[in-house]
Parts: C-alpha cells; structure tokens; sequence
C-alpha cells in the first residue's frame, strides 16, 4: 500500500539530468501520429517522452508523425535506418501502412534496429504477424486467441494460458506496485525488488506469441479493481532478429508517464535497445516499496496540471 508520496521540483534533477556531458549520440526516431481514440493524447505525451530522453545528455530525438486516418500516405517514408531505435507512441490499424512501410521496419529490426514500444502502442496493428512478434504481447483490436495465449507470471515464472477470449483490459487509474522479475538484466540492474508506480492504467489479458520476450517486471491485477487476479508483465524485452525491443505497457498519461519509475525506465530502456548496453545510474529519487515518485515538472506538462495532478479514475465500487 503506498504510504506517500514524493513530488521532485526542477531544482532537485540535477542527478537525474547529468548524466552525459558529451554531445548526444544515440539517434532516436519518436513515431506519432495516431491513437486508437481520444483518451491517449499523443499530442500531448510525445513532447513528455522527447524531454524525458532528450534530458539525458544521450540521445538525439527527432520527431515524425505518421499522416491521420483517410491521410495521403504516398510520401511518408520515414528513414528508419537513420536512427538506432524507434519510439513508438503510435497506435493505427492494420490497414493505416501500406507494405512497403511495413516491410522496410521488418528489415530495418531484422537488421539490428532498435524498438521502444510504450502502453497503447502495443494496441496496434492486430494482423501484422512481424509487428506482433516484436512486441511479444498486445491488447484490443479485434485480438483473441487466434493471436496467442495470454501471458502472465505464476509462482514465479512465465505461464501461458491458450483459453479463447479478447485481448486487452485494465481496471481504474490507481497507483500499483510493481515487482522485478530480472534483476540482472541490464534495464533493470539496481532497480528495487518493489517499487510504487505512480497511478495509471495497469494493462492485463494481454496475449499474442511470446517468442523470445523476457519479461522484467510484473504488477499484480487486483481483482477488486476490474483485474484478472494474475501478475501481468510490465516491463519486456524481445529480439527480432538482430533487433532489440523494450516493451513498456507502463504510461497511459502525463499524469502516468511523469513518475520517476516510468522515467528511469523508459531511458535506460532505449539506451538498451539502442545499444544493447545501460550506463545510465538509477537516480537516488527512484520510488520505493511504499513510496510512489513522481516529477513535478514533467506533470505540469498536463494543461490541466494548475489544478493539480490530473484526477484519475473514481474507485470501482464493490
């Protein structure tokens, strides 16, 4: 249960923000453009998740936006092999890229492309069978067991479970623990066992191949909350290929993407994707067992953040 809460202004970043004093050299490209309705504001998050990189001293983020739905599709050729990962904060359709597109980011993660996938963006393209093996698990769009079995930890250890069903749920905006499941791992390395993450959408019921993902990090889906009653994965790693992806189902907001647990995480997991290696140190705000931390300056992005955090969801009655 949390016990606090930790508010981090500017002024107390500097550890977080110093962490390289040479010009940026990992290019990252950050895709956008579309969400699968209204409630992911990519408009808004896209400009957390750039300062969120951008401030490590690292990376080099560039910005493109896929063209809407009913857009002209004709002239985007993103130049994937410019980049040594993509950022995903992108959810369309399965008919929304042509193939060309679609295969040249094949060959671009068979190559030794790096991937960053965040939340809903494992949403996308339900049919695309590459896309879906890169990012091991994923939820709505018409997904049920044709896609795969669902993923979830029990005693310990990854489990599949092949019942028939849909794909995708979550209960209300509420914060969670969340429990390291590799504590080895690069990404995770120094990471508490337990840590709080500050409240967002807790992703369960995911399903889709599972071939080469690890998972790192799991948070239990309280049934008294919508959940199904399992440890659902969190954080991931996968391979395609050369290619290396870090899958965070973690940031439905700013309200969400603000907490340093999500921060920490989603910097050391595109260095990894870029890279295959973490330098980045965990910072001394890291949230604990029975504290959640979150960055001031990053939730005042939020228009709304005069009134204070944006309000997550009302409890779910019993």
């Amino acid at each position: 249960m949390m016990r606090c809460v930790r508010m981090l202004t500017l002024a107390g970043l500097v550890a977080m923000t110093a962490q390289a004093s040479a010009a940026p050299s990992i290019r990252i490209m950050l895709l956008d453009g579309e969400s699968g309705g209204p409630y992911h504001k990519w408009q808004l998050t896209t400009p957390l998740l750039k300062k969120a990189l951008a401030e490590t001293g690292l990376f080099q983020v560039d910005v493109v936006t896929a063209p809407p739905a009913g857009g002209d599709f004709s002239a985007f050729q993103p130049r994937f092999a410019d980049y040594q990962a993509i950022l995903w904060n992108y959810d369309a359709p399965d008919e929304r890229w042509p193939d060309a597109i679609k295969n040249a980011f094949e060959q671009y993660v068979a190559n030794g492309g790096g991937v960053v996938i965040v939340h809903a963006a494992d949403n996308a393209f339900s049919g695309w069978t590459a896309f879906n093996e890169m990012i091991g698990v994923g939820g709505w769009r018409n997904r049920t067991e044709k896609d795969g079995p669902y993923w979830f930890f029990t005693d310990g250890r990854l489990t599949s479970d092949a019942s028939p069903g849909p794909a995708g749920s979550h209960g209300a905006r509420v914060p969670f623990a969340i429990t390291t499941r590799d504590a080895d791992h690069p990404i995770m390395r120094g990471l508490p066992k337990v840590w709080m993450h500050q409240g967002d959408e807790l992703y369960a019921h995911l399903r889709g191949p599972g071939k080469n993902m690890t998972v790192l990090a799991t948070a239990y889906s309280d049934r008294s909350n919508n959940g199904s009653g399992r440890d659902e994965p969190m954080l991931m790693v996968l391979t395609y290929g050369k290619g290396r992806i870090f899958h965070t189902t973690l940031g439905h907001d700013i309200n969400a993407m603000s907490g340093v647990g999500f921060v920490t995480t989603l910097q050391r997991g595109a260095e990894w994707a870029a890279t295959g290696a973490v330098m980045q140190k965990v910072p001394t705000t890291f949230p604990t067992e029975k504290t959640v931390s979150y960055r001031a300056d990053l939730a005042a992005m939020d228009p709304t953040y005069a009134r204070g955090l944006n309000p997550l969801d009302a409890p779910a009655k019993r």
